[in-house]
């Protein structure tokens, strides 16, 4: 992992136009995953038109930056374990490769050394290690008491990372990156339905949406303990980081189920990091469904999909203002390429 540039905010190396050399030439796109028409569709961020589409395979979850920034992966969940697969584009010409027959790949996180792959199986309850190139399987981690293992992330000095448990409860589970082991789970609401999860700028604590508590929970890292909760809005999911790294907008379905109706109550908050108060709520015009995305290189726009409405959501992050795009069949896990950073630890660009 390489060192980071400020210790008191880890982001520091993905601020505003903090481009890396390893991303020139990329096109700027957005690439959305679409999960029940099988395709993703691109998106100049300039026009906020279609410029192309693609079929990939089976129910594709999210698409995630490589940690050498050199290859985007599409992550193809499947309809059985054997239908799972993931689809490289490349960055500069935009276009899909062959497809690589992988187990169940619901989501994909990179090791901080950037040698390995994690497949998050979340069907098999078990995190796999694959080669980061070549998606050679290395070796496969049980986590059996993590129902719909989720979403990560990681440490400030890399050696361990968090895995929310979306099913059965409101769980996480720890893993050891230095020995690729179980460390424990932490329970924090009966009832809940945990998404994704941020750590702080300082990386002391990390931001766990729960969907079903309608708000943020905040775990200390290393205690691995529950300390807050935040109340954000109705089917709390998505978190991702200002530029700057002071903010996390925090991204309200607007609904309980997994898949709801369109042109509900969805909702933007804004977090800031330092107070853990909600500065701002920003609601869709109309009703809507933000999902999951990222913030723009310059950090004014941020991108989320629409995922009970068809629709790509291009947000000012100083306004709230709404522009909608139409898409596929329920978007998910869309990504925006180029982004600024040394590195991704994976999703939809944890850079760092």
């Amino acid at each position: 992992m390489l060192p980071v540039l400020d210790p008191a905010n880890l982001y520091s190396a993905a601020g505003p136009n903090m481009l890396s050399p390893a991303v020139s030439g990329a096109l700027t796109r957005i690439y959305v995953p679409n999960l029940r028409s099988n395709d993703v569709y691109v998106i100049d961020p300039t026009t906020r038109k279609v410029v192309d589409r693609f079929a990939v395979g089976f129910l594709p979850q999210h698409v995630i930056p490589a940690w050498d920034l050199q290859t985007l992966w599409v992550a193809n969940n499947g309809r059985r374990r054997a239908d799972g697969s993931l689809t490289p584009i490349d960055p500069k010409t935009g276009t899909p490769g062959p497809r690589i027959l992988v187990a169940d790949p619901y989501n994909m996180y990179f090791t901080p050394d950037g040698k390995s792959a994690i497949v998050v199986a979340e069907r098999l309850k078990r995190l796999d290690f694959h080669d980061a190139h070549t998606m050679a399987l290395q070796q496969s981690l049980p986590t059996p008491a993590c129902s719909g293992i989720n979403h990560a992330d990681f440490s400030i000095d890399g050696r361990y990372a968090i895995f929310t448990c979306e099913f059965r409860g409101g769980g996480l589970v720890k893993i050891d990156m230095i020995n690729r082991q179980v460390v424990g789970y932490l329970r924090l609401n009966d009832r809940g339905m945990l998404q994704d999860i941020r750590v702080s700028p300082d990386g002391r604590f990390f931001f766990v949406a729960d969907m079903l508590a309608d708000g943020v929970f905040v775990v200390d890292g290393d205690r691995f303990a529950k300390v807050g909760f935040i109340p954000t809005g109705i089917g709390t999911h998505g978190l991702y980081p200002s530029r700057d790294g002071t903010k996390l907008y925090v991204s309200n379905r607007g609904s309980h189920k997994v898949h709801g109706a369109p042109h509900g109550p969805g909702s933007i908050s804004v977090i800031d990091f330092a107070s853990r108060r909600v500065e701002k709520t920003w609601p869709i015009p109309g009703g809507g469904s933000p999902d999951m995305g990222n913030v723009s290189v310059d950090g004014k726009d941020l991108w989320l999909s629409g995922r009970y409405d068809n629709i790509v959501y291009d947000i000012d992050t100083t306004t709230g203002a709404v522009r909608q795009i139409s898409v596929g069949n329920e978007p998910h896990g869309l990504t925006v390429w180029p982004q600024p950073g040394r590195y991704s630890l994976g999703h939809t660009g944890n850079m760092r």
